[in-house]
């Protein structure tokens, strides 16, 4: 039907069928059930990691023979952004409100039942992969309508596979562990990933600026500002790990999170993003990119003080007002906060290595860090253990909250320290840096081995454990 048309108002036809089909899709599935907050944050998430991987897959396909784009008007990188945001919607969005409960039903994350076994009908994975198969059946029946803005290559089955594999599949993935509560620390990096991508390099390829300084000083430039970036992954991993949440607004922790970068600056996320943006403006001479500074303050001292700070009063009560008082916004404390959790540093006294590691942080004075014998925990521990302990509720007893062992336990610990030692800390936390370091301790001599309770105690006094 639509290649009856002049190919002027097939164009038409196709580009605005490719953006209004998922959105008033989007439409009718929130008129059909009011989605949950929780059913808002998977949607956000799914389609900002949609949006974050098609956009590359559409650039690279004309050089793979996949497709080509034949389209004027609201093109950006040879891709008509009113297909990129449509197929965004389609694949992000949609699945996740269709995956939400219905009227009636009880939200999934409120539900506390065992963990369901690997395979079965008590799985619930048949609705996920009944709707990635429609979703894939209505691209493969959609792709060839395209015509004129979308023309097929012979290889262009293969450029859908990749898309699937890339872009659908975690999608899928992330909306219905987002509505489950399961996932929490893959879920956090990978809003990390299309927040990074989406909020902070796309901008900057956009307006795709010409550094005018020598290329030393641009490559020492762009190291600082992706140095800059240190304390909002260090944020959010400690949001997942000590308040089992994210940062979305939609999936907020359950805790207050007063450690980590938060016992140094209440808004780290926001001042990472603009002194990025503030780093990347002056290395790469773009004014331009002082307006992403301009909103990441301009959110913080609007929305987010009003809203968010509203919301973390009326959960917290008087804890968030103590951390309020003691924790400024913008400029950084140098050591950290007193209301930061007390935590354990577990260290084997009949250990060289270990008792010098214990040495050092008795000297420096930690703030809310007690090191004592591992010989003395109640468990065997075999490496190096760091552990805080809180209470959920005022029936609950004393829970562990967080546990992180050798080369982490080390990285956790020095938040305790100073701000200096802090970024230390965060940077040998990260996934690759900390398995390195890792393997470089074990080489040297500090492989796991069992706490021994026959430790003796002039060992235990001569390195200041208690």
């Amino acid at each position: 039907m639509i290649g009856l048309l002049e190919p002027a108002t097939a164009a038409v036809i196709v580009r605005g069928a490719a953006v209004a089909v998922p959105l008033l899709a989007v439409v009718a599935l929130c008129a059909w059930r009011t989605p949950s907050p929780r059913a808002v944050g998977a949607a956000v998430t799914a389609t900002a990691w949609a949006a974050l991987l098609l956009l590359p897959l559409n650039i690279v396909a004309p050089s793979f023979g996949w497709w080509t784009f034949h389209a004027t008007g609201a093109v950006w990188l040879g891709v008509p952004v009113d297909l990129w945001l449509g197929w965004s919607l389609l694949w992000g969005a949609v699945p996740a409100l269709a995956l939400s409960p219905l009227r009636g039903e009880r939200d999934p994350s409120t539900v506390r039942t065992a963990r369901p076994a690997r395979s079965g009908p008590g799985t619930g994975r048949g609705p996920l992969l009944l709707l990635a198969a429609a979703l894939v059946w209505l691209d493969l029946a959609v792709m060839p309508l395209g015509q004129p803005v979308v023309v097929l290559g012979d290889a262009w089955l293969v450029g859908e596979a990749v898309g699937v594999v890339t872009a659908l599949a975690p999608a899928l993935f992330l909306a219905r562990w987002t509505l489950h509560r399961r996932h929490l620390v893959v879920r956090a990096w990978a809003q990390a990933v299309w927040a990074g991508g989406l909020l902070l390099a796309l901008p900057v390829v956009a307006l795709s600026p010409e550094p005018h300084w020598p290329p030393v000083v641009t490559s020492t430039g762009v190291q600082l500002a992706l140095l800059a970036c240190l304390p909002g992954l260090a944020a959010m991993r400690e949001l997942a790990a000590a308040g089992r949440g994210t940062p979305l607004p939609y999936d907020p922790p359950s805790r207050l999170v007063t450690s980590g970068p938060y016992a140094y600056l209440r808004n780290p996320m926001q001042t990472t993003i603009a002194a990025a943006y503030t780093g990347l403006a002056l290395t790469l001479g773009e004014p331009a990119l002082l307006l992403g500074t301009l909103v990441a303050v301009g959110y913080s001292a609007g929305l987010g003080e009003w809203h968010e700070g509203e919301q973390l009063r009326h959960a917290f009560g008087e804890p968030y007002r103590d951390y309020r008082a003691s924790v400024r916004s913008w400029l950084p404390r140098w050591r950290p906060a007193p209301v930061m959790p007390a935590a354990t540093l577990w260290v084997a006294a009949d250990c060289a290595q270990c008792t010098g590691v214990a040495r050092w942080f008795v000297r420096h004075n930690p703030v809310h860090l007690r090191v004592r014998p591992a010989a003395e925990h109640p468990e065997v521990v075999y490496r190096v253990t760091y552990e805080v302990s809180g209470v959920l509720g005022e029936a609950s007893g004393p829970t562990l909250v967080v546990r992180a062992q050798g080369v982490a336990a080390i990285a956790r610990a020095l938040g305790h320290v100073h701000l200096g030692w802090a970024l230390a800390g965060w940077a040998l936390d990260l996934p690759v840096v900390r398995h390195f370091a890792q393997l470089g301790a074990d080489a040297f001599g500090a492989g796991p081995r069992p706490s021994r309770t026959g430790a003796c105690a002039s060992a235990v006094a001569a390195n200041g454990m208690t």
